[in-house]
């Protein structure tokens, strides 16, 4: 049998792709899942404040997760879980294993790449110090405090300022441990500024800036202390600011990457900015027929921005299989001044019906600023901000009519100081 689409992953950008690709008109559906159930990370994310854009209201991450799982309830989308995706190759061929069926190579129209991304571990910063028990990512801590059932520690260190890191050090406060400190390399924060009022400061946890972990030492195999130094403006630790904290647990809060091993393979054209796929307007790689969305893509903050992208990306999907126009000249979409990258970096006017979706981080805190979208010398359009971070992902939407008027083949984003 040959599938319409295949989408690799069953979490929100998976689901929200395959319920899109259906009610777009396609019929014969998969969805794998390497886990025992639909949801990816949302089953494990106990806390609310999903689904404010997407539902307008607020929602816990399974309960958002279960929104999209019973919406396929009503479709024929067919599910496959505890299943490894194992290669894809640019002809669509998916080979999948997994202890029911064995090992399959299972032929698609048009494919869906969903598989989210991993957290950075010690071993990719390299802390120095003991190597003991008690040294955890915050994922890894949470799926066991909120799946598992099991208290990872008391007295914690939390190292890194993403959401995950500052998510977990109200959920061990309210479990019963001392969060003793949140520690951050950068002169600003990683996480959302909610999360660091509501998971830091209403709790009296202390967040220390261009702070790092120096040291690492073990007692009878298990964290014992950390030393925590200031670091210079090249992140070098500076001698005599070290502080001790008697802790039994670090958790690492230290950055994601895009799950990307089998887009890799497949020969499709990478970004080193993202660490994810090249993508047109429409999350189309560089392989036709295969397309790439959510954290696999690029790290998001707001899980309802992914379910519009993989929407998005499952509606581009259909209209594939069901006969895409043919390709159109496309426009390089490139970050300028205090923008780290753009998503899309490949925009097609053509296939814009009213305006293209641009994602990108800043590089620096702004305070108010304007957000220019530039054709050479010329300005296309520009947009006013009262506050950006690198820690809050932005958005814009550059109209069609914008796009036809360029004159060069580059389209510029960049940030500035009003």
């Amino acid at each position: 049998m040959t599938y319409d689409l295949i989408v690799v992953g069953g979490g929100p950008a998976g689901l929200a792709a395959a319920n899109s690709a259906w009610q777009k008109g396609l019929k014969h559906i998969l969805i794998v899942e390497r886990d025992k159930e639909l949801g990816g990370i949302l089953n494990q994310c106990i806390h609310n404040g999903f689904g404010l854009h997407r539902f307008k209201e607020e929602l816990t991450g399974p309960e958002y997760a279960g929104r999209f799982i019973d919406m396929l309830k009503d479709t024929g989308v067919e599910v496959m879980t505890d299943a490894m995706v194992l290669e894809i190759n640019r002809e669509h061929e998916v080979h999948v294993i997994s202890a029911e069926k064995g090992y399959q190579v299972l032929q698609a129209k048009s494919v869906v790449l969903a598989m989210g991304c991993r957290e950075r571990t010690r071993g990719a910063i390299a802390i120095p110090g003991d190597r003991p028990a008690g040294v955890f990512t915050a994922g890894s801590a949470q799926r066991y405090l909120n799946m598992e059932g099991y208290m990872v520690g008391k007295r914690v260190v939390i190292l890194g300022s993403g959401d995950i890191g500052l998510i977990m050090a109200r959920r061990m406060t309210l479990e019963g441990a001392k969060v003793l400190a949140c520690v951050e390399v950068m002169p600003y924060s990683g996480g959302l500024m909610r999360n660091i009022v509501q998971c830091l400061q209403d709790w009296d946890i202390p967040l220390y800036l261009s702070h790092t972990i120096t040291d690492i030492v073990a007692t009878n195999g298990r964290v014992s202390h950390v030393t925590v130094s200031k670091v210079d403006e090249g992140r070098n630790p500076v001698p005599g600011s070290e502080m001790e904290f008697d802790c039994d647990t670090v958790l690492l809060s230290v950055g994601l990457i895009p799950e990307n091993e089998l887009t890799r393979a497949a020969g499709i054209e990478m970004d080193g900015r993202t660490n994810g796929a090249v993508v047109y307007e429409n999350m189309e790689t560089s392989v036709p027929g295969i397309f790439a969305c959510g954290n696999v893509v690029h790290v998001h903050d707001l899980v309802d921005y992914v379910s519009a992208e993989s929407e998005r990306a499952g509606a581009a999907a259909a209209d594939y299989v069901l006969g895409a126009p043919a390709d159109e000249k496309a426009l390089n979409l490139v970050n300028g001044n205090g923008v780290s990258y753009t998503v899309p970096q490949k925009i097609r006017p053509g296939r814009v019906a009213k305006a293209a979706d641009v994602f990108f981080r800043v590089r620096q805190i702004f305070g108010n600023s304007v957000i220019e979208v530039r054709d050479g010398d010329n300005v296309l359009a520009s947009y006013k901000r009262e506050h950006m971070a690198p820690g809050e992902m932005e958005h814009i939407l550059i109209p069609r009519v914008l796009l036809d008027k360029a004159q060069s083949d580059t389209v510029t984003v960049s940030a500035r100081e009003a």
